[in-house]
């Protein structure tokens, strides 16, 4: 089966997305880190196969790609970028030899040989696509057994498959449109919701088989707040893997700071050139979600330098190595535990305490201001409170990743400790009432 990466889509996307088409073919060349050549085959691939699932191209003939991009999220529900998820990265035979076998399967609704299989391909298959032979439906069903698509019935040779598709079909028509609402709701609500909107399609496609789409409600349209994140899912699963199993990883990494978020991997030595990515090979130990950015980071152990961290949207090319002991595993991810013990995210710097005074809202009839802090603060203390205001402590490690929840308050929220800290936010207030002093137009 195709295992390609799709790192330089992925890349290519989400650099798409983010400028919403404003750059030209050799400006995002460039930023890529690509060839204006790879960068023509690059769009037409993705053309291929976004005309191949669920956003046909034949609807926007009139629109550029990345027009496409930019407009679709706000008509539909649905995002537009896991088309690429759809296309599980397979081979264009595969493509169409595997929802072939699927529909055999389906329409004799019945366990099926690999034999018979292949009897039905040779008499089904269009003429344009090769006949598989016996090895290669054999390798498609255990893929495809793998993914919990089909299942394996008898424990006798020859060996027979039936559709995975049980629970579908023995929902009645009120639960399998109650399924499908709260599968629509915690794929819009949760992380990691690649997975959740996959279930949310196969559901929907459920649905339409058995002529209830007209009872499909859509009273909210939710939308993913950091539309182009949703891209870096595409490596979290085969990174817990990776935990469960306590294996290393080597992967190229491109930091924020870098100017290039991707490099082809050159086979040929000649064509060989020097990137801006960081070949690491470490041991990955935790994956942690900023929800205030949108960011998902990766921990991981190097036998150099110690505890490191990377922004998983920088991570291409990625390869299992081998395990590592269970004792060293659980060494290294006590010692991570240790360092971001006080860590408000992932920070592993110094231990600082922090006071803040936070004042009550006026004629208000609830005191949203302490309930958010409550809710938002982690493991901090309310040492003082009275009808006015209270103090708030807490110790984190580091000023950095507590910065931006502290001035998310605005007015509401007054600094006392340390005071390096109140300095900052000070200076920042200055420069920003500065920006609204009154401008004379009588000059």
């Amino acid at each position: 089966m195709a295992r390609e990466s799709f790192d330089k889509e992925i890349q290519f996307l989400r650099l798409l997305v983010l400028t919403s088409g404003a750059y030209s073919r050799q400006q995002f060349a460039e930023r890529l880190g690509i060839s204006v050549h790879t960068f023509d085959k690059t769009l037409r691939r993705l053309k291929e196969i976004a005309s191949t699932v669920s956003y046909p191209l034949a609807e926007e003939q009139g629109r550029e790609f990345a027009e496409m991009l930019r407009f679709n999220y706000y008509e539909s529900s649905d995002p537009l970028l896991l088309f690429l998820y759809r296309a599980k990265s397979m081979k264009e035979s595969e493509s169409r030899r595997l929802p072939f076998l699927l529909a055999v399967m389906q329409e004799q609704d019945q366990a099926m040989s690999a034999g018979e299989l292949i009897d039905a391909c040779c008499g089904g298959m269009p003429d344009d696509v090769p006949l598989p032979d016996e090895k290669t439906i054999r390798s498609d069903l255990k893929y495809l057994e793998e993914v919990g698509v089909i299942r394996k019935e008898g424990s006798g040779r020859p060996y027979r498959y039936r559709l995975h598709n049980d629970l579908i079909r023995q929902l009645s028509r009120e639960e399998l449109l109650d399924l499908y609402d709260f599968a629509d709701v915690m794929a819009n609500t949760r992380l990691p919701s690649v997975q959740g909107y996959l279930l949310r399609d196969s559901l929907k496609k459920a649905i339409r088989q058995q002529g209830l789409e007209t009872a499909i409600a859509e009273p909210f349209l939710y939308k993913y707040h950091y539309y182009s994140r949703i891209l870096d899912e595409a490596h979290l699963f085969p990174l817990f893997q990776a935990i469960r199993q306590r294996r290393k990883l080597r992967f190229l990494y491109f930091s924020p700071k870098t100017h290039k978020s991707y490099a082809s991997r050159n086979t040929n030595p000649l064509f060989e050139r020097e990137t801006n990515g960081k070949q690491a090979h470490v041991l990955p130990l935790k994956v942690v979600y900023d929800h205030q950015y949108g960011r998902w980071y990766l921990l991981a152990s190097d036998a150099r330098q110690g505890i490191m961290k990377f922004r998983i949207e920088g991570l291409t090319q990625i390869e299992e190595q081998n395990p590592v002991p269970e004792e060293e595993f659980r060494r290294k991810l006590a010692e991570l535990e240790e360092k971001t013990r006080y860590s408000w995210l992932i920070d592993t710097s110094g231990p600082v305490k922090v006071r803040a005074r936070f004042y009550r809202p006026l004629d208000a009839p609830a005191d949203f201001i302490k309930e958010r802090v409550l809710l938002q603060g982690q493991w901090g203390t309310i040492t003082e409170e009275n009808e006015e205001s209270f103090v708030y402590e807490i110790t984190v490690n580091g000023l950095t990743e507590i910065k931006p929840w502290l001035r998310s308050f605005g007015s509401s929220c007054e600094v006392l400790a340390p005071r390096q800290l109140r300095k900052e936010f000070i200076a920042e207030w200055k420069e920003i009432h500065a920006y609204y002093e009154p401008v004379r137009e009588n000059l």
